[in-house]
């Protein structure tokens, strides 16, 4: 593949950020750069994966190269301790993320030319199965068997977790054969939690989590057949709530009042007629 001359300035600009990183971590560095671990970090690695999340969301492109800068830092930073214990570099994680991708894009590099092209539904699903096969045919030792649904890390969010999990169970042929088989589903979980509410959920609330939590993970999977990432969707529906409420609030301020001392069929009508405009 022949490297463009941005992909070169790229490289140089990297270099030095790398080269900033082995200087703070350094005698005579930055002493509280000095005192970091891979388990102080997870933190900031955590803030800074939310903040691209959320520059993302606001478009704005000025905000997220900022924030693309501040994570790629933390992942730098994550390699410079394992390169002091001797474990790897920056360059073997790039090296190792190069030859991943070749490899799962066999329609890209491997293509003859009078191949068809595929569709990018036939690609996420190309991904995920050679994903299957790599987790299966991996020979590194391992405190535990690789399984399909194994490296899905437990830290991420719980809606984006069932996503991924289900993702993975659907490479295998483990899945629905359409986004209407789910909602069949779903609609079977929610006369389950609407039977737990009817009983009486202090009777059982084990039980009704349990119904709530089947609940959640079906519509997971209706948001992967739909194509639609359910954190993203969340996110957007709970901001729209968030910008309509405190319309809501505003309104009654300007009218003297609190929405405390509103009732609810006033905060209702003012809700709708929000809606409206």
């Amino acid at each position: 593949m022949a490297e463009s001359a941005g992909a070169a300035s790229a490289g140089t600009r990297f270099d030095k950020l790398v080269e900033i990183m082995r200087v703070l971590r350094e005698p005579g560095g930055c002493p509280w750069d000095q005192e970091q671990t891979h388990r102080s970090l997870r933190p900031f690695v955590l803030e800074e994966t939310y903040e691209v999340l959320e520059a993302i969301d606001h478009g704005s492109p000025d905000e997220l190269r900022e924030e693309l800068g501040d994570f790629l830092f933390e992942a730098v930073f994550l390699a410079r301790l394992s390169e002091e214990a001797g474990e790897f570099t920056i360059g073997d994680a790039i090296d190792g993320i190069c030859d991943k991708l070749v490899r799962r894009h066999p329609h890209v590099f491997a293509r003859s030319g009078d191949e068809e092209r595929m569709s990018s539904k036939q690609v996420l699903e190309k991904w995920e199965t050679l994903k299957a096969k790599e987790r299966a045919a991996d020979g590194k030792p391992a405190r535990k068997p690789k399984t399909t649904l194994s490296g899905v890390p437990r830290t991420l969010p719980a809606l984006l977790r069932a996503y991924e999990i289900s993702a993975r169970a659907a490479a295998v042929g483990f899945d629905w054969a359409g986004a209407g088989d789910v909602l069949a589903k779903i609609e079977e979980e929610v006369a389950e939690v609407r039977g737990e509410v009817e009983s009486g959920l202090a009777t059982n609330a084990e039980r009704a989590e349990e119904e709530m939590g089947d609940l959640l993970f079906a519509m997971a999977n209706l948001s992967r057949k739909l194509g639609i990432e359910p954190e993203s969707a969340l996110r957007k529906a709970t901001e729209k709530f968030t910008g309509r409420f405190d319309r809501l609030e505003a309104s009654f301020a300007a009218q003297g009042k609190t929405l405390s001392d509103s009732t609810l069929d006033e905060m209702e009508a003012e809700w709708q007629r929000l809606k409206r405009a």
